[in-house]
């Protein structure tokens, strides 16, 4: 396949199976895992993955406090594929599937994904967080990983012909890691060169976001097409959130179903469900955010997964739209988080 430039892409979306029209992304989810694996090395290579994933004890996994590497990795497309179309059966079109190097993407198989379901998939690019990354990463530097990831886009990302249609998750820790920083360097650069939207993964630390977000406009970075994941997990002050608001970033509340107050990955935190999170969204749209906001699920735990007891890729779609109504959310503030935003957000500039 002959290799794009920005002018075949301008104006224009990119899915795993092509350059499409925008306005036919529909109702998009922003963040989410089809086929993945986000085990740390150390958990991977344990010989003990734990027991079998049944409806029976998927609660606890999902709650957080049974620790089973397996609930943690997801390489089967026949499941996403199950998993997708009952997505479709309930009024979903896009899945943006965001997982980057680090956690083993498949293009190959996202593409087989949508042919099967008729779902239009988004792929990313770039790299997750330092601990996943390859040792050889260690020694790039900043305009080395802009070139891969520019490529992943008008090229093919992960030795296919499957091009990605944004740039993301990159990972950040908190503290956040020289590497890390160089990645970011190059998704900056890689996001003017390609006219891609940027996710990004921050840290656990609810001063993180903005720490990226200084980041970037110090970078020279697009802050209007800078998506910031995970806000339901970090952010649960108005002053920080406002603040974040206030650089014109996306703010992504992508966590939509993870109704259990117990977050294992920081305890210390007081997980917000699915209300308190309309909550939150609520106040940006009241302070004039509204084209600032993007939902998802981040599903990358097998026991969320719809047939193994969890809620799925439909369940916003099902479950929080009618909630939203039910909470006086207006039809075009609906449309504009899961259909308008999403879709400036997915056309390259």
């Amino acid at each position: 396949m002959a290799r794009l430039s920005r002018s075949d892409l301008t104006g224009k979306a990119q899915s795993v199976l092509g350059v499409m029209d925008p306005a036919a992304l529909g109702k998009t989810l922003m963040h989410e895992h089809l086929i993945w694996d986000i085990r740390p090395p150390a958990l991977a290579a344990a010989m003990d993955q734990g027991p079998a994933i049944t409806l029976c004890n998927c609660w606890q996994m999902t709650y957080g406090r049974v620790k089973v590497p397996r609930n943690l990795v997801s390489r089967s497309t026949e499941l996403a594929i199950s998993e997708v179309k009952e997505m479709v059966a309930v009024g979903g079109e896009t899945v943006v599937e965001l997982s980057s190097g680090g956690l083993k993407p498949e293009p190959a198989e996202l593409s087989k994904v949508a042919k099967a379901t008729g779902a239009n998939i988004v792929m990313g690019c770039g790299h997750y967080v330092e601990d996943y990354q390859d040792a050889e990463n260690q020694n790039r530097s900043a305009d080395d990983f802009a070139a891969e990831m520019v490529d992943q886009i008008f090229e093919g990302a992960w030795g296919s012909n499957v091009r990605a249609g944004m740039i993301g998750e990159i990972g950040c820790q908190s503290p956040w890691t020289e590497l890390e920083r160089r990645v970011m360097r190059g998704a900056i650069t890689a996001q003017a060169e390609t006219g891609a939207a940027l996710n990004v993964h921050p840290g656990r630390d609810p001063d993180q976001p903005q720490e990226v977000m200084d980041f970037v406009k110090a970078e020279g970075g697009i802050p209007e097409r800078t998506i910031i994941s995970h806000v339901d997990r970090t952010i649960f002050d108005q002053e920080r959130l406002f603040r974040l608001a206030d650089t014109g970033c996306i703010i992504e509340f992508d966590l939509f179903g993870q109704e259990s107050s117990f977050y294992a990955l920081n305890p210390c935190i007081d997980m917000p469900n699915d209300a308190i999170r309309l909550r939150h969204i609520r106040s940006l749209i009241e302070r004039g955010h509204l084209d600032q906001i993007v939902i998802s699920h981040d599903i990358c735990y097998v026991s969320r997964l719809k047939s193994k007891g969890g809620h799925g890729y439909g369940h916003i779609f099902e479950n929080v739209v009618p909630f939203m109504r039910l909470r006086d959310y207006t039809e075009a503030e609906i449309d504009a988080i899961i259909v308008d935003n999403p879709k400036r957000l997915l056309t390259f500039i």
